[in-house]
């Protein structure tokens, strides 16, 4: 009974060695022991010297707080015995794998900002913050605390912020004093490279427009408000690209040069407008009015025109004369009459088109699918038919159409 009494009044707890030059205890430098609950703390510190082989001069708990009496200590309890003073205020600090908590605190810049492990680790695992707070490397990161234990960065608060609520919830939000250029450079030292993307995109749009930058649909409606209907709108040699200017009533502009790779222009009303030259390539005109158009050696590669009209009841002929319609498809549209002269077309989608008395002498037609279509009167001499497709024509294709 007697023994059994000794053994209630003992506490069971491990010890580690931590001293300013051993920044890293190992998982197995511990020591199991046994407190009495008769020993004062230094006879602790005597017990921690002998099985720990250091000198012992002060005893910490797993959250870093200096232990001065016996009683403080719980069963079970993980303590720390430095042997220098203010062991803590200031040294490296990586904990055993089994040791490390869920939560951390890190001071950046002299602010402190709490988060969890697997905030820092699992958005961006190739990071520095990831290598700094993932238990499962090889060799864990090493990082100087403060007197509170937090891991301490020598950056920018300012900028931190924003970089961990995006790694906290995937969306980069920024108040407006905090300048996207000073995000950048901090997400370029953490290492967090899906959000360098984000910033590069907020600083470009932020930067002041010059003469090239592309004229968005919203500006460009104004000045149409503003401008009357007698008058032409000058746009040539400007840059619409990727613009949305579908639905427009855009009659009689001119487009002439004009920078217009991949603007949509569905359902546009662009009759009469002047597109000598212009880059259109990958542009949108699907379902679009372009009577009387102009598209001389107009670069039109990979367009879509399909079910455009192009056919003038006052007579006006659209001119396509010398274009680029490589890849283009104009399936279903209307091009009575329409001049092609010399344009090329190879590898174009033309079924179903209505390219009656259309004029395609010269045209290089490799390639291209004319099924469907309706040819009468169409002058094709001299175009370059071959791999061409003519299956279901509306009309046979007679011989004087093509012989020089």
């Amino acid at each position: 009974m007697l023994n059994n009494d000794c053994k209630m009044s003992e506490k069971i707890v491990t010890i580690f060695p931590q001293s300013s030059n051993n920044c890293q205890p190992g998982v197995h430098s511990g020591k199991v022991i046994a407190i009495d609950s008769s020993w004062n703390v230094t006879e602790l510190l005597n017990k921690a010297s002998e099985k720990l082989q250091i000198n012992a001069l002060q005893i910490f708990n797993c959250h870093r707080g200096l232990i001065d009496d016996i009683n403080l200590i719980r069963d079970g309890e993980i303590l720390y015995f430095s042997n220098v003073d203010d062991a803590f205020t200031e040294k490296c600090t990586v904990l055993p794998e089994t040791l490390s908590g869920d939560w951390v605190v890190l001071n950046v810049g002299g602010k402190k900002f709490t988060t969890t492990r697997d905030t820092l680790v699992n958005k961006e695992p190739e990071s520095m913050l990831a290598r700094m707070f993932d238990n499962s490397t090889v060799q864990p990161w090493s990082s100087r605390v403060d007197s509170d234990g937090a891991y301490l960065i020598d950056r920018s608060a300012t900028y931190f912020e924003p970089i961990l609520n995006y790694l906290r919830h995937g969306e980069l939000i920024l108040d407006k004093n905090v300048n996207p250029s000073g995000v950048l450079e901090e997400a370029k030292f953490y290492g967090i490279m899906s959000l360098i993307d984000k910033v590069n995109e907020i600083i470009e749009c932020e930067k002041p427009k010059d003469d090239i930058t592309p004229i968005e649909r919203r500006e460009f409606t104004l000045a149409l408000m503003c401008t009357p209907s007698n008058c032409e709108l000058r746009c040539q040699g400007l840059s619409f690209r990727g613009a949305n200017l579908s639905r427009l009533d855009l009659r009689y502009i001119n487009f002439k040069y004009a920078k217009m790779q991949s603007v949509n222009f569905c359902g546009a009303n662009l009759a009469y407008c002047n597109f000598e030259r212009a880059d259109l390539s990958k542009a949108k005109f699907d379902g679009s009015t372009l009577l009387g158009v102009k598209f001389m050696c107009a670069n039109l590669e990979g367009a879509s025109l399909k079910g455009c009209n192009f056919e003038d009841p006052a007579g006006s002929r659209a001119s396509m004369e010398g274009a680029n319609l490589k890849c283009v498809n104009l399936e279903g549209s209307h091009m009575a009459a329409v001049n092609l002269r010399v344009a090329t077309l190879k590898n174009a989608n033309l079924q179903n088109c209505d390219l009656r008395a259309a004029v395609l002498a010269g045209a290089d037609l490799e390639n291209c699918d004319l099924s469907g279509c309706d040819l009468q009167e169409a002058n094709l001499r001299g175009a370059n038919l071959k791999g061409a497709t003519f299956e279901l024509m509306l009309n046979p294709l007679h011989m004087s159409q093509t012989i020089r």
